[in-house]
C-alpha cells in the first residue's frame, strides 16, 4: 500500500437506496451513519470529498409517469427527494464531527446553499464535505448525469459509483452465479456492451473529459479506502 492516496479529490455517487433500511425504502439513520463512517475514513487521509446522492428510496419519477403524471413534475419531485437524502447525510456526518455543506441545484434557502461552483470549490479547499442535492436542477437528467457534471465542475480526479456489488459484470451477479466481473473497461466498451454502469449521458460526459469512473461495493468495509491507495478494487472505466 502506498504512503498516500493516489487521488486528491473524489466525487462519490450514492444511490438513494444506500440510505434505505431492510425494507428497501425510506431513510435508515444507521445506514446513514455507516456511510458517514466510510466518508470520514477517506477524508481523514487528506482526500477532498464531494457527494451526489439519488432519491430512489423516497420517490421514483418513472412510477409517477407510468400512472399518467407529468414527466417534468415527477422529475422535480425526485430532485426534492435527493435534497431530503442530502440533509440526512449531512446530519450523520456532522454528528461524527465532520464539517459539511449541502448545496442544491433547486434553491431552498432555508435548508441549503444554492449550488455555486466557485463556492463548492472553496468549501472543498477548506476541507469541508460538500453534498450536492437536486440533481442538475433540470428534468430529464438522472443523478448519474448530475454526478458526472458535478465531478467535472469541482475538478474531481475520479467519479466513484458506490453500489452494493463489487464492480461491473456482464450480467446480474445476483441472479447468475456465472456472471463475469470486469476489472477494467473502456468508455466505449461500456457503451457498446450496454453495461449498467451509468446512463449514456453520464458516461459520455466522463469520456469527453477523461474522468475515470470506479464502480465498487460501499458496504465492504475497506474497499473504498483500498481503492484510494491504488489497489485493484471494483471496476475501473477509463479511456
Amino acid at each position: 500500500m502506498g504512503q498516500s492516496p493516489i487521488y486528491r479529490r473524489i466525487l462519490l455517487k450514492l444511490s438513494g437506496e444506500a440510505l434505505a433500511g431492510e425494507q428497501g425504502y425510506g431513510i435508515d439513520p444507521i445506514r446513514a451513519s455507516h456511510i458517514a463512517q466510510r466518508v470520514q475514513e477517506v477524508h481523514e487521509l487528506g482526500v477532498d470529498v464531494a457527494i451526489v446522492i439519488g432519491g430512489g428510496n423516497l420517490w421514483r419519477g418513472r412510477v409517477g409517469v407510468e400512472q399518467g403524471m407529468d414527466e417534468a413534475t415527477a422529475d422535480h419531485m425526485g430532485m426534492v427527494a435527493t435534497v431530503i437524502n442530502a440533509l440526512a447525510l449531512m446530519d450523520a456526518m456532522e454528528r461524527r464531527g465532520m464539517e459539511t455543506r449541502v448545496q442544491t441545484a433547486i434553491e431552498m434557502h432555508a435548508v441549503a446553499e444554492p449550488y455555486i461552483r466557485r463556492r463548492a470549490l472553496r468549501h472543498l479547499e477548506k476541507r469541508r464535505i460538500v453534498i450536492l442535492g437536486g440533481g442538475t436542477g433540470n428534468p430529464n437528467f438522472s443523478t448519474d448525469t448530475a454526478a458526472a457534471l458535478r465531478a467535472i465542475e469541482v475538478e474531481a480526479e475520479v467519479l466513484i459509483k458506490a453500489t452494493k456489488v463489487d464492480g461491473v459484470y456482464d450480467c446480474d451477479p445476483m441472479t447468475n452465479p456465472d456472471a463475469l466481473k470486469f476489472d477494467h473497461l473502456t468508455y466505449m466498451e461500456t457503451i457498446n456492451r450496454q453495461l449498467q454502469v451509468m446512463d449514456l449521458t453520464a458516461i459520455t460526459l466522463c469520456m469527453e473529459h477523461k474522468l475515470p469512473i470506479l464502480v465498487l461495493n460501499l458496504w465492504k468495509p475497506t474497499d473504498l479506502r483500498r481503492a484510494l491507495f491504488g489497489e485493484k478494487v471494483g471496476t475501473l472505466v477509463t479511456a
